[in-house]
């Protein structure tokens, strides 16, 4: 689809309410509840008057109580997921300065750009819990990874690599539209929001995105302007309008590296 064409507007299908007829019964059977009503419910005796309880036959069960989950720990135990308090206290360790600051961001700014953390795998022997923590400086467009030990709040290994692109982060993902609207090859989405709307797009807040790295060994022919994606951190979004109709945004890739937008065929 071309981007300046019209939004292509998406139906979806909900299923309509059932009829009288066909009312779903107690746990899940295709009628009206049966005699003995719901799951618990006395059956109505002869003289067709509810239980012990005064509830009539059929009638509906008390509402379902919501249990909080449990509260969760600062510290996990064994494989458990990273709890929010051990997510925190890894990218902070991992972010010491001095190197860090040397870093940048995908908007340009100070520090590198957060990937993603989750549970290193254990050392043997050894009961401590580890993070691993991603994060990308796009200074030198490299993939840093960091193991801290959340025990002894030291940083065991730390590493850099070139030409290695996992999957992007959404503060990234949402550079990347902010980069298209800004771009003149943002015009065609603005035009095709407002033939879905009849409103104007202002803000990159208006629409609903997600998307992904691109990767040029995917692709049949590849633009010698994105020859460097891969090397570079390219993306790739695709964009809607807020609980509305799709835009189609799938040809213009976004290198964050060069903060460049270019349309693919």
């Amino acid at each position: 689809m071309a981007v300046t064409g019209t939004a292509v507007a998406v139906a979806i299908s909900l299923p309509g309410q059932a009829g009288a007829n066909g009312a779903a019964g107690a746990a899940g059977t295709g009628g009206p509840t049966g005699i003995a009503g719901a799951a618990g419910t006395p059956a109505a005796d002869a003289s067709g008057q509810g239980g012990a309880d005064g509830r009539t036959a059929g009638s509906a069960p008390p509402p379902a109580t919501v249990i909080p989950p449990a509260t969760e720990g600062e510290k996990g135990v064994g494989s458990d997921p990273l709890t929010d308090d051990e997510l925190a206290r890894a990218e902070a360790l991992a972010l010491t300065p001095p190197a860090a600051s040397a870093q940048h961001d995908v908007t340009g700014g100070r520090g590198p750009q957060r990937l993603g953390t989750r549970l290193a795998d254990p050392v043997p022997g050894d009961a401590s819990r580890r993070a691993e923590v991603r994060l990308y400086d796009y200074g030198r467009d490299e993939l840093i990874t960091k193991t801290v030990n959340l025990d002894t709040g030291k940083v065991e290994k730390s590493g850099a690599q070139r030409g290695v692109q996992p999957s992007a982060h959404p503060d990234e993902l949402r550079e990347a539209l902010e980069l298209i609207l800004a771009s003149p090859l943002g015009k065609g989405v603005k035009e095709d929001y407002e033939d879905a709307t009849g409103k104007e797009l202002t803000s990159s807040r208006q629409l609903w995105f997600n998307g992904d790295v691109y990767r040029t060994y995917r692709e049949t022919n590849v633009p010698a302007q994105l020859s460097r994606c891969g090397e570079h951190r390219c993306v790739r979004l695709v964009t809607k309008v807020l609980n509305g109709a799709w835009i189609d945004t799938r040809n213009l890739i976004v290198d964050l590296s060069a903060r460049t937008v270019t349309r693919v065929g």
